[in-house]
């Protein structure tokens, strides 16, 4: 059987020239369809290939002979060659071929639009995330520990925001090493070693100083642990001496029953976040007009300018043995200090540098104990405030004396009254303190 398709057997193939044919002879030129040929070279003329034909045109000339050109089916194929294209010559182009389109495998120019465009998504994306893990992160360490709304009886509010800044004398997390160091001794409870009250307004802010012996009347209040409300009985203490009695509550609501002013957030700071807030941020730069010391918060300064370590820092604002007027003098220390503090911390060098920034904000958060419906916004909002007092925006005074009774000082009612009007109604203060 034959396997060969028809016309295609060894029978009918005919002659063959090469392996498995049997003629001396090369089989003739076949006609390809393909291949489209030029006229037939007349007898006595040379051809291109060397046989006599007709003599060739000068190159370049509109006789040049024509070359094949090879039809597959999918239009004529030119490689060029035939009109004298060469690549990077005339005609050719270079990276980009006849007529401006670009050669196959030539490196597209670089979108440098799309690049920066990408780039500034990119950055602004790592920025939102990282502030808001920021955020959450410096949210959940504030230690929201103070009830104000177990405080009775509390006057309206008035225009702006009243914060109470209490510094007390809590030794909570200190090591004996740690008291030895900062001279706090080791008393047990805590007290009120400073008490201020910022008012944040439209017309400048206000950064009033409560001097810890104020002599004020302890009005009715509820118990913070017992709920239990014990009535008013005429009692006169030491300002500082409520907050021993039973905290926080009723420290803002002796306050508000003395002044008539309206407290809206609470903040605490004890002796150990204080030093290390201070040394977070690298020491504080502060201007000491005269210099002093005292064995018992271990103060020693020279006049002049100087940066303050946490240790040294704590030491001046607690002293208070080394002046005459000694409660005074140290709530003007401590209105001088904290300001500083509030600007070192709002500057570009820590607010910019994640090297000073976290361990800044993470030594402060841990410290403060605020009240329940403190935010970080509210927190920013005190610091830029005491920020600006510092650098002349804002007021800064004592409340106004009149005199004492049994080692306790007596506020001038009339300026007082005058004063917190003036709050109440966020005007521009112009009553001075002591």
């Amino acid at each position: 059987m034959n396997d060969w398709p028809e016309g295609w057997s060894d029978d009918n193939r005919g002659p063959r020239y090469g392996r498995g044919s049997s003629d001396a002879q090369p089989e003739g030129a076949q006609v390809m369809r393909q291949v489209r040929r030029g006229p037939a070279t007349p007898p006595g003329q040379r051809s291109a290939y060397g046989n006599r034909g007709p003599a060739a045109p000068p190159y370049g000339a509109a006789g040049v002979p024509q070359q094949p050109s090879y039809d597959d089916g999918y239009g004529e194929y030119d490689s060029g060659y035939n009109t004298g294209q060469v690549y990077g010559g005339p005609g050719g182009g270079g990276p980009e071929g006849p007529g401006g389109a670009p050669v196959r495998g030539a490196r597209p120019a670089p979108n440098w639009r799309r690049r920066i465009k990408w780039t500034v998504l990119t950055l602004a994306t790592v920025l939102v995330v990282t502030s808001v893990a920021t955020y959450f992160w410096a949210d959940s360490k504030l230690r929201r520990e103070v009830d104000l709304s177990q405080v009775i009886d509390r006057p309206a509010s008035g225009s702006g925001t009243n914060y109470l800044i209490v510094g007390s004398d809590s030794r909570e997390g200190m090591s004996k090493a740690d008291e030895q160091k900062l001279h706090t001794g080791s008393a047990e409870g805590k007290r009120t070693d400073s008490m201020m009250i910022l008012h944040v307004g439209d017309n400048g802010d206000t950064l009033v100083s409560l001097p810890r012996d104020s002599n004020v009347t302890v009005p009715s209040y509820k118990g913070s642990t017992s709920g239990k409300v014990y009535p008013a009985q005429g009692r006169q203490e030491k300002l500082n001496a409520t907050y021993a009695e039973d905290g926080p509550t009723l420290l803002v609501r002796t306050i508000e029953a003395n002044t008539g002013l309206h407290i809206d957030h609470y903040v605490e700071i004890g002796f150990q976040g204080f030093a290390n807030i201070v040394d977070a941020v690298g020491g504080v730069d502060i201007n000491i007009d005269k210099g002093f010391s005292d064995k018992w918060s271990g103060a020693n300064f020279k006049a002049g300018q100087q940066t303050l370590n946490g240790a040294q820092a704590l030491a001046f604002v607690r002293t208070r043995h080394a002046f005459a007027a000694s409660d005074l003098q140290r709530t003007k220390n401590q209105q001088k200090f904290l300001s500083a503090l509030a600007h070192q911390v709002a500057t570009p060098s820590t607010i910019l540098n994640p090297f000073t920034f976290y361990p800044v904000m993470g030594a402060g958060l841990d410290s403060l104990i605020v009240d329940k419906d403190m935010g970080l916004w509210d927190l920013a909002s005190m610091f830029w405030a005491m920020k600006g007092v510092q650098g002349g925006a804002g007021t800064s005074l004592n409340m106004p004396i009149s005199g004492s009774v049994g080692g306790n000082l007596v506020w001038d009612k009339t300026k007082v009254k005058t004063l917190v009007d003036e709050l109440n109604n966020d005007q521009k203060v112009t009553v001075s303190g002591n």
